[in-house]
């Protein structure tokens, strides 16, 4: 297994085609030249933070906890603080660490049940992956 600061850093890149509209709407919105890397660059930190977060905290659990973890992380979905993260991470547009923070906080239940489940496995990334996109442009 990698290490974690490179799991953390794989984890935001695949978190940043997720905020290139963002990105490229507040490269438009301002005219600082250098509006969009900053952008980037401070939602990029925001889920490299997440990653080093989860990877430190990591360690294989036993089936049963999985299950409760899992069952957790789809009761946090229905909650209204969810479904208020992701309306913002849709709407947030002036800052990426507030964009990433509020993105962080509308897929902390996908990330819970990933993690608890198996966070390596490239089936369950693709199911995550498309449930985010779902929830991202079908239920908000």
């Amino acid at each position: 297994m990698p290490s974690t600061p490179a799991m953390a850093a794989m984890m935001a890149a695949m978190m940043l085609p997720g905020a290139l509209p963002a990105i490229a709407r507040s490269a438009r919105g301002d005219h600082a030249p250098l509006a969009a890397p900053r952008f980037a660059a401070s939602y990029l930190v925001v889920w490299f933070a997440a990653g080093l977060a989860i990877f430190a905290v990591y360690e294989p659990r036993a089936p049963a906890v999985a299950v409760v973890v899992v069952v957790a992380a789809v009761l946090y979905e229905f909650t209204p603080f969810a479904r208020a993260c992701r309306r913002r991470c849709r709407a947030e547009r002036r800052s990426g660490l507030r964009f990433g923070g509020w993105c962080v906080g509308s897929s902390l239940g996908l990330m819970a049940a990933f993690v608890a489940l198996d966070p390596m496995s490239l089936p369950l990334m693709c199911a995550a992956g498309a449930v985010a996109l779902i929830q991202k442009e079908l239920l908000s």
